[in-house]
């Protein structure tokens, strides 16, 4: 019964860092690099009929070349919403439209911008490891609960938060990596 309860916090602490990585990995897709892909655009909120809508809800977003992207809403009628909405994103790039669908051209950045991404990159990296250190802590007190209540041993407990801060230094190193192959891919020209 013991080895149960202990289990089950294990799990329920590994998928919780896990799902603070793949918050993280979405965060990091938003961060332009001077190539065009459409995670750039999927923060862009449209006004749709009065209701503030994610633009990948209202359009296929494309990758037409490295540098160019184009939105084709499914709503033709919102084509000057979608427009405005992107140039309105503080995005740093300036979309068109023809009639038909919305073209966004991808600006390389300048080095100083690029600096100022690795900036955001490595504080959005300690963002997601305190995410991390928080769901360590919160599994921690529940393990120190149940040895109080003597729900589990000593050694049990001490055993269990063992694997606890395995788990937790491996999501670290996991987001330390993330944020080095970001790094180069955003200075990279």
């Amino acid at each position: 019964m013991e080895d149960a309860k202990i289990k089950e916090i294990e799990k329920e602490t590994a998928r919780k860092m896990d799902q603070a990585i793949e918050v993280f990995k979405k965060d990091l897709a938003s961060v332009r690099t001077g190539r065009a892909h459409p995670g750039i655009l999927a923060h862009v909120m449209v006004d749709y009929y009065g209701t503030p809508t994610p633009l990948p809800n209202l359009a296929n977003i494309a990758v037409l070349d490295s540098q160019m992207l184009t939105v084709s809403p499914y709503d033709g009628g919102i084509l000057k919403d979608v427009e405005k909405a992107i140039n309105n994103a503080s995005l740093g790039m300036t979309a068109s439209q023809d009639g038909r669908l919305v073209r966004v051209p991808v600006p390389t950045p300048t080095e100083e911008r690029r600096k100022e991404l690795v900036k955001q990159v490595k504080k959005m990296g300690e963002d997601a490891k305190i995410a991390i250190r928080n769901v360590r802590r919160d599994a921690n007190d529940r393990l120190k609960k149940m040895e109080k209540e003597k729900a589990i041993s000593q050694d049990a407990e001490r055993t269990a938060q063992d694997h606890v801060q395995a788990a937790t230094d491996n999501h670290v190193k996991n987001i330390d990596k993330l944020v080095v192959d970001k790094d180069k891919e955003l200075m990279t020209v």
